[in-house]
């Protein structure tokens, strides 16, 4: 399994380890060529200070950025590696600057600049041994260089080379530690993100967006909000489930509870909760069209579901089962308290409040097939949706009658060219929506129709 501290071990320990040792390699090559060019002579006994300052300096370093390097991992290894390019340039400086030990210990230092990083990085490196290399002039003077004896030169070659071999093994073993870490961490990502959507499906998908996109946070937390609140069940289906196998009604259940959150995902509605073959859904949290268009898009959505029942008794009917099932539904808008209720290790995003109890009571009190509204929802949809007056209720928790309106259907579809039609009677269902049927479909369905109608008129005639 990931461990999220993988990536900080590799930067906070691989890399401060790698850094060293190839600090104390390549200071090394510099005491070994230093050393035999004293043995030769080539070197005066002075030069034994060089070789205890590059004895000492990768270990002296090291411990002393540790304290540093905890707190500013990259820029600590920026400045060390600044240090060692000055260093370098001084060291040159003060052999005379031979251009065999020149070109040699150029290759090294450039490529431990190379595997810093950038090629800003190394550029100001480079800068940083240019003027290394000048303050040791101004230090040491200048001396033309005398030619070195060939053993300085192969101790400073083989040096650079194992210099070089072992920083590109290092480098290798980087890249596939790195590349472990990111197939190890891309995994991971996978699974959490499969997990999420798991988890997703027992809330509501604008909370779970919301909450993954940091614009929601899951604590104890309310707000009051004007809301258009929806609840629908299906009328009669607690005595079906009774004469229903339970596989049977499960399945049709669980279409209805699908086909419906389909249609409500389409006009943006929360869902709160099933209860049963009953649904809540409320519009305007977390997201909202104003109260107007949450009101329209409410409503919409309700008369597409009782169209959408009719397709579905069809297909009920096709397998047996001939109970005429219809939906009820209730509507209604006003202020409720809205956010997250519970406790801190359980909670559930839902709406409470008097608006909430009534848009529950007018679900109760309508008609199968009836989608029943307050008059705050009826006025804010009044010029779209064609409404009928139903009286007045008294209903529980409201001192006075409240007026209730029946909703038709859109002004659109009552016209003298209606884009929806309905017509059922015994042995014969119609269920068209015209404005739905695609183009080069058109021709096949009005043929469809003509020959019903020449049958129907056949037996009239007969």
């Amino acid at each position: 399994m990931f461990d999220p501290q993988d990536s900080a071990l590799f930067s906070e320990t691989s890399l401060p380890r790698q850094d060293y040792l190839a600090r104390v390699l390549g200071y090394s090559v510099a005491v070994a060529t230093t050393l035999v060019g004293i043995l030769q002579g080539h070197y005066s006994i002075d030069a034994y200070a060089v070789v205890l300052i590059a004895l000492l300096y990768p270990h002296v370093i090291h411990f002393a950025s540790q304290p540093f390097r905890k707190r500013h991992a990259y820029s600590t290894r920026q400045f060390l590696i600044h240090g060692d390019a000055i260093l370098c340039g001084l060291y040159l400086a003060y052999l005379h600057l031979p251009i065999e030990l020149v070109v040699l210990f150029l290759v090294m230092i450039n490529t431990s600049f190379i595997i810093v990083g950038s090629m800003t990085a190394w550029a100001f490196c480079v800068i940083s041994l240019i003027s290394g290399g000048a303050a040791g002039l101004m230090m040491f003077g200048y001396h033309p260089a005398t030619p070195i004896p060939d053993s300085v030169f192969v101790t400073a070659a083989v040096g650079v080379g194992i210099h070089l071999a072992i920083s590109a093994f290092n480098s290798n073993r980087q890249a596939r530690d790195l590349m472990r870490l990111k197939l190890k961490f891309q995994g991971q990502v996978e699974r959490f993100q499969a997990l999420s959507q798991q988890v997703s499906r027992y809330v509501a998908p604008q909370i779970w967006e919301s909450i993954f996109a940091g614009k929601r946070q899951a604590k104890l937390e309310t707000q009051r909000k004007k809301l258009v609140i929806f609840f629908s069940d299906i009328v009669g289906f607690s005595a079906l489930s009774e004469q229903m196998e339970a596989e049977a009604f499960t399945d049709l259940l669980n279409q209805y509870l699908t086909d419906m959150s389909r249609i409500a995902m389409k006009y943006g509605g929360t869902i709160d909760k099933f209860i049963g073959d009953g649904m809540m859904i409320f519009f305007g949290d977390p997201s909202s069209k104003g109260t107007k268009g949450d009101a329209l898009a409410c409503v919409s959505m309700a008369i597409e579901m009782r169209r959408h029942m009719l397709k579905l008794r069809k297909q009920w009917a096709e397998i047996g089962m001939t109970a005429p099932l219809q939906i009820r539904m209730g509507i209604n808008t006003g202020y409720c308290t809205v956010g997250n209720f519970g406790t801190e290790s359980r909670m559930d995003y839902t709406i409470i409040g008097k608006e909430v109890n009534l848009a529950s009571r007018l679900e109760a009190k309508a008609e199968p097939g009836e989608i029943l509204i307050s008059h705050e929802t009826y006025a804010l949809v009044k010029d779209k949706v064609i409404c009928r007056q139903r009286g007045s209720a008294m209903v529980k928790g409201f001192r006075d009658p409240l007026p209730l309106y029946q909703i038709v259907d859109y002004r659109r579809d009552l016209g003298a060219n209606p884009s929806f039609m309905n017509h059922e009677t015994e042995g014969f269902s119609l269920h068209m929506e015209s404005d739905k049927i695609r183009d080069e479909e058109r021709e096949a369905v009005a043929t469809a129709l003509e020959k019903a109608a020449n049958k129907v008129r056949r037996k009239i005639i007969a």
